[in-house]
């Protein structure tokens, strides 16, 4: 899928990016409502990795998004779909929760890492690649990339092969990393929906009273 096919040139487009009219950047850009707990096994890779979430890379917090740009990101997501197969981490490392960077085998945190690396080395900011949870079309629990540009919002997915707009996803969004810090996490629900978390990654699993 092309760029220009992606934002206004296919059914998915028609359907779900009218990006014109009043509300236009409501439907491009994800609503944010606060701060948020990151996930258990978040926390955990930043203990082991601490200089991958301790500070941003002070770039763009929204790419300009051009044809070759655009080629990246489907270069990256083909290549990191293909060459990980999904295994979850109960069956590869016996464990329930591990983030960690992938040989050939991950799941769906794994590829997200990997596509993030891989996207940082070639120059994308860390403030426009965002670690994601959305509960899937069957309810359950999935990680994605959320890569942020001027154009909208993009979300590379190991379940499907197209980079899609994020609403075209029909994923129920529950947090992502925020932009001003990547160890801090943000809701994508309603306020007063979770737990406010204090601080940055030190005593963010403390649940305020």
């Amino acid at each position: 899928m092309t760029l220009f096919a992606a934002i206004d040139g296919t059914a998915v487009a028609k359907e779900t990016v009218a990006w014109t009219g009043q509300d236009a950047s409501v439907r491009a850009f994800m609503p944010v409502y606060g701060q948020t707990l990151p996930p258990i096994g978040f926390v955990q890779f930043c203990r082991s990795r601490p200089g991958e979430c301790s500070l941003g890379s002070g770039g763009a917090a929204r790419e300009h998004l051009t044809e070759a740009r655009w080629d990246e990101l489907v270069k990256v997501n083909d290549y990191v779909n293909a060459k990980v197969a999904p295994v979850t981490d109960q069956d590869l490392y016996q464990v329930p929760e591990l983030w960690t960077y992938p040989d050939d085998k991950g799941d769906c945190e794994d590829y997200v890492l990997l596509k993030r690396r891989y996207l940082v080395n070639l120059g994308w900011s860390t403030e426009s690649l965002l670690i994601t949870v959305v509960r899937d079309r069957n309810g359950d629990g999935h990680a994605v990339l959320t890569v942020v540009t001027d154009l909208g919002e993009f979300i590379l997915d190991n379940q499907n092969t197209d980079i899609l707009p994020w609403q075209a996803t029909r994923y129920q969004f529950q947090k992502r990393q925020s932009q001003t810090h990547p160890s801090v996490w943000v809701t994508l629900r309603p306020e007063n929906s979770e737990p406010k978390a204090r601080g940055t990654l030190t005593g963010v699993l403390e649940v305020p009273k």
